[in-house]
């Protein structure tokens, strides 16, 4: 079968579109015939974390496709069914941190951007039935990233003022749909003009030049909750804009790890800052209830071809999209 994997060199140069030996289901395990799978900046990131001498590893956390074999013992899901690849592995009760032995697939485990992927069975789940194979493709890994952090950690609840820095990556357009769903007022954020003008579209309240005064733009508008995925460049921006007692949910740092703050100044104003990523079972069980419920579907930016993986991967890696990028099987 063909699968788009990291190979033998370290960065761009292992990544590659190879032929790899279909996989066998075994006990309690099921094979999906995949239809789509979508890409996230983590399998940018994957590309310099996976070494030259490590073993092949085929990239990918999101998918979506047809059970076409299953192993002995399975229960929960019988072949010809569509399903939806839940990401998250090892992970099954909501619980304020993920266990020892979590990890996320397309790395160190196979993943998604493959025609045939094997999975526990307990990791898959129905697809739901108003997304396109393209929409549920793309779904899990952001969508649950943007579930958890809104509401386990950020509590958002109906009429919350919600900032979210970094508008045009898929978790962002998440947070968005979730945040408009729940009766939040969502704030956004971009560099980019026309990122914000579809911000805009999509159901946010404000959306404000990141390298702008935020404090001029936004005057005495405060957020209950900031989302913050961007790191050192917007952290103390982002800081500045919670109010006395509010809270800050981090999930990424894309712009920069180590970030300063004043102590003083953040144990006075009572802030909370709270770390989290992916989720459990438990809570990609409520992501999916959720988006059924309020009939939330992907913000879609293009869909490429397996074979089109080079171009795809370069979409997300110069910042162009606006929402979710797919492959196509």
């Amino acid at each position: 079968m063909k699968a788009v994997t990291h190979a033998e060199k370290e960065g761009w140069d292992g990544l590659g579109l190879r032929a790899v030996e279909k996989p066998e289901p075994g006990e309690g395990e099921v094979r999906i015939q995949l239809k789509t799978a979508g890409l996230n900046h983590r399998d940018l990131f994957v590309l310099n974390r996976h070494k030259a001498n490590d073993p092949a590893v085929v990239l990918g956390s999101d998918g979506a496709g047809v059970v076409d074999a299953v192993g002995s013992g399975v229960a929960r899901v019988a072949e010809g069914e569509e399903v939806i690849v839940n990401p998250s592995l090892n992970w099954f009760e909501k619980s304020a941190a993920p266990p020892e032995e979590f990890e996320v697939l397309g790395f160190p485990t196979d993943g998604t951007f493959a025609e045939y992927i094997i999975l526990p069975e307990a990791q898959v789940s129905a697809k739901p039935k108003h997304l396109t194979w393209e929409e549920a493709g793309v779904l899990s890994l952001g969508a649950l990233t943007a579930y958890r952090a809104l509401f386990t950690r950020g509590l958002v609840s109906e009429g919350d003022n919600v900032l979210v820095p970094g508008a045009g990556s898929g978790v962002a357009t998440f947070l968005l749909q979730f945040a408009n769903a729940a009766g939040a007022r969502v704030i956004m954020t971009s560099r980019s003009e026309e990122k914000r003008k579809r911000a805009v579209e999509l159901g946010a309240d404000v959306a404000v030049d990141s390298e702008a005064d935020w404090n001029a733009e936004l005057g005495s508008e405060k957020a209950d909750v900031v989302i913050e995925s961007v790191g050192a460049a917007t952290f103390q921006k982002s800081l500045n804009q919670v109010k006395k007692g509010g809270t800050i949910v981090t999930f990424g740092a894309s712009a920069g790890d180590v970030v300063e703050i004043n102590l003083r100044e953040f144990f006075y104003g009572q802030y909370n800052f709270l770390g989290t990523t992916m989720g459990s079972r438990d809570e990609y069980e409520e992501m999916l209830q959720f988006i059924e419920k309020h009939d939330i579907k992907p913000v879609m930016d293009e869909v490429f071809s397996l074979e089109e993986y080079e171009a795809a991967f370069k979409r997300m890696d110069e910042g162009k999209q606006m929402g979710k990028i797919a492959l196509k099987m």
